[in-house]
């Protein structure tokens, strides 16, 4: 008789805790208005594409990108979302193009003959202001941080600074500011990925260089192509 009511009341006291802990968990605020506004940082292996035969990468090509996007949840679950941020890009393509400085300041382009120029180095750099506009869509709740998403959009860019450095011979040549970088670069963009990891591409729609970068009479449309990882901190 004894160990019934022990039984008893320890169901009675289990019951009791356990509605309870149900109470705690449905009490507990969640935000309903919860968004994913976030910092990423991005490491990127730039390609170059629309090339002329002629030209050709070598070495690492490498691009660093990082800032903030605002999130803007646009239905009722909040899964779907628009995003506006802004950030800094950094880029650098190494390849087989020199770019030259006559003793007037003016540029020109040329093909490196390997027959008769070693170097070590070939490489000019772009740094950019970005903004990047984005259609978000995501697995994510306001109690789960660790989703699934996939982002597509487009990304404007202003290039503030640029340089090409050669290293070789007969002498190794640094230009300061590439006068034929078009300035206003933009293009799509598309991201997918778990959590924190995440795959990035991005695809120039506009030229690298402006009409006047010419190899002998060919106007060099080349774009950029940059693939890669995307990290996104909450």
């Amino acid at each position: 008789m004894k160990n019934c009511i022990v039984f008893l009341c320890l169901v009675f006291f289990s019951n009791m805790l356990s509605g309870q802990e149900e109470l705690l968990l449905e009490t507990k605020p969640i935000d309903s208005l919860y968004k994913e506004d976030q910092f990423y940082f991005g490491i990127t292996y730039n390609l170059i594409g629309k090339k002329p035969s002629s030209m050709s990468q070598s070495g690492f090509s490498g691009g660093f990108h990082f800032g903030y996007t605002k999130d803007m949840p646009i239905n009722k679950r909040r899964n779907k979302a628009i995003g506006i941020g802004l950030g800094l890009s950094l880029n650098s393509f190494n390849q087989n193009i020199q770019i030259a400085e006559d003793s007037s300041g003016n540029q020109s382009f040329q093909l490196i003959n390997q027959d008769e120029i070693t170097f070590t180095k070939n490489k000019f750099s772009t740094y950019m202001v970005e903004l990047p506009i984005e259609y978000r869509w995501r697995t994510s709740t306001a109690e789960n941080y660790k989703f699934w998403r996939i982002y597509t959009g487009f990304k404007i860019g202003y290039v503030f600074a640029s340089n090409s450095k050669f290293e070789g011979t007969p002498e190794n040549v640094k230009i300061k500011t590439i006068d034929a970088i078009n300035n206003l670069q933009y293009g799509l963009t598309f991201g997918a990925g778990y959590n924190t990891w995440n795959f990035y591409l991005y695809y120039a729609l506009n030229p690298i260089f402006n009409n006047s970068a010419k190899i002998g009479d060919t106007v060099i449309e080349a774009n950029a192509i940059k693939v890669g990882s995307m990290f996104y901190i909450l």
